[in-house]
């Protein structure tokens, strides 16, 4: 799994939005700038701007605008929310598609329910997400992450990837994600790992004009039976898009399938000249 010719194509952009300027957002904005509504790709703990690169290639090449970013250095879930918000007006964008993985797509929710007075998200697709950091059962030690050195935040976070036997793409997938986690300095990991444990819940009743898709997979995952049984029972009415493999990557090693469900619910056939939502069903 080579992004090498991503990376020849399409240029990472650094931006400051907070008065702190350590917090530097790293992305890569392709596609067609005069669409006013792109996608946005948020990865997990785990990952980095170049975890998306599959869609991003895929979605470009179809006209579309996609952005993959990676947050900078956030201990809290407001401030984070606040960082966003700001890294949206820098970027001129009114209303946008979130998809987040896992961590992402968490943190894609709560941006959800904290703009949802001037809402600026127009459709949400969560790929083996989760909407309380209960499921964790790490609360506790959720404020100890910053003591903690960058192996053993490591550690922690590769406790959480498939063991055992795999099929080549997902070993592919997952070789690449251990790549990308290494990459990751000791706070880059403490905070995301704080983000993903403190203790918080998405309030669903902030978010309820927003259209949901949740995709997941049936095989192996860091995701338990409740925790999407829980986000089942918090959106009935989303659009459920299962894979029967994929484990924890599946838009690395199951791209063409999630690729095809973001086309369906991000980009109706009259995108970009229309933000409207799909109402096919993918079930």
């Amino acid at each position: 799994m080579d992004p090498l010719g991503y990376r020849s194509n399409v240029f990472l952009f650094q931006i400051i939005v907070d008065d702190d300027d350590s917090k530097v957002w790293s992305l890569y904005d392709a596609g067609p700038k005069s669409i006013r509504c792109p996608i946005i790709f948020l990865p997990p703990v785990s990952g980095t701007a170049e975890v998306f690169f599959q869609q991003v290639l895929a979605l470009t090449g179809w006209g579309y605008r996609v952005i993959s970013l990676q947050y900078p250095v956030y201990w809290d879930l407001m401030e984070f929310c606040d960082g966003f918000r700001k890294l949206l007006d820098h970027l001129q964008l009114d209303k946008v598609h979130l998809f987040g993985a896992s961590l992402g797509g968490f943190l894609a929710q709560k941006f959800a329910e904290f703009t949802h007075k001037s809402p600026r998200v127009h459709s949400l697709i969560l790929c083996n997400s989760f909407s309380d950091t209960s499921i964790f059962n790490q609360t506790w030690t959720a404020n100890s992450f910053w003591l903690m050195p960058a192996f053993l935040l490591k550690k922690i976070v590769l406790g959480n990837f498939a063991k055992g036997p795999v099929d080549p793409k997902m070993a592919d997938a997952i070789d690449f994600m251990v790549d990308r986690l290494e990459t990751l300095n000791q706070s880059e990991l403490a905070s995301r790992l704080t983000l993903n444990c403190q203790n918080s819940y998405v309030e669903p009743h902030k978010i309820k004009d927003v259209a949901v898709t949740i995709i997941d997979v049936f095989d192996q995952s860091a995701l338990s039976l409740e925790a999407k049984e829980e986000m089942y029972k918090l959106y009935p009415n989303a659009r459920r898009a299962h894979l029967k493999t994929g484990g924890n990557f599946p838009y690395l090693c199951r791209s063409a399938e999630v690729n095809l469900y973001i086309q369906v619910d991000s980009f109706p056939s009259t995108f970009p000249s229309s933000c409207r939502f799909n109402n096919k069903d993918l079930l």
